[in-house]
């Protein structure tokens, strides 16, 4: 909004306060979002902020920061061994706000953290918010927070510290569960392709498209992006025909084992082309 007041030339107001994550959804309807999701710590600790600037400087509209965990459920075996690595790399949640510290003086994308409940609750759900606040986080994925949980206990402190939470959906989720899941979420659905774990699949079958297209048709409020089984433009493009946007998480983890942290635009380009 821009207002001219008379004899004061031009005044800007910015919409930063608006959460990072509406307003990258809200930016342009016609635009197929790509995310990339990554653990923290990996393949060497101080990684993280370099894969997030390299991310950024690459087109990327959204990142996933992997906290790592010993006992991780929904990761397939490529995520695990980027976990298992980092965590004797010596990664920890204090390490990971420490690097996190300066990361908007470099970094304007939306940014969320994404770890079992574990580690979150041994730190203290509310100072883990208030950490994520400070470093300018703006959504938390947790797979193993229940929507209950969250809304009994939590909901109060992620709207505190203004972080959005994000609730998975699979090919098995109720449709009355997802519509739950919409009417509790703020920002986008995170739709699981496949009942598998991450990093499987090869391509989409049939009725992973009847699901993307099921769950299209049911006019939610929330955008769904979808994850597990995006690792190139054929499968991105797939994925996004009837959704918001996907997410590339073990395919980028593979690069990043192979690469270190060189040639991510390439990896970022190759996806999106």
């Amino acid at each position: 909004m821009t207002l001219q007041p008379r004899g004061f030339g031009t005044v800007r107001f910015t919409t930063h306060n608006m959460n990072r994550i509406k307003q990258k959804l809200q930016e342009d309807p016609q635009k197929k979002l790509l995310s990339i999701y990554f653990t923290a710590g990996y393949p060497e600790i101080e990684d993280t902020l370099p894969i997030l600037q390299e991310l950024e400087k690459s087109g990327v509209d959204m990142v996933e920061i992997g906290l790592p965990f010993s006992d991780p459920l929904a990761d397939g075996p490529v995520i695990q061994r980027s976990s298992e690595a980092a965590l004797k790399n010596g990664m920890t949640t204090n390490k990971l706000f420490a690097q996190l510290e300066h990361i908007r003086e470099t970094v304007q994308i939306p940014l969320l953290i994404m770890g079992y409940f574990n580690p979150i609750l041994q730190f203290g759900v509310e100072k883990f918010c208030q950490k994520c606040k400070e470093a300018g986080i703006d959504g938390l994925i947790i797979p193993d927070l229940p929507v209950e949980e969250y809304e009994l206990q939590y909901k109060d402190i992620f709207q505190q510290y203004d972080l959005l939470p994000v609730f998975l959906i699979t090919p098995h989720t109720s449709e009355e569960r997802i519509r739950q899941i919409d009417q509790i979420s703020e920002g986008f659905i995170y739709m699981v392709s496949s009942a598998a774990v991450t990093g499987g699949t090869a391509g989409f079958g049939q009725l992973q498209k009847d699901y993307f297209s099921r769950v299209s048709k049911m006019g939610l409020k929330n955008p769904l992006i979808v994850g597990f089984g995006i690792k190139d433009s054929e499968t991105f493009s797939a994925a996004t025909e009837k959704t918001k946007g996907a997410i590339i998480g073990s395919a980028f983890i593979k690069h990043l084992t192979e690469n270190g942290t060189g040639n991510i635009q390439d990896f970022i380009k190759k996806a999106r082309d």
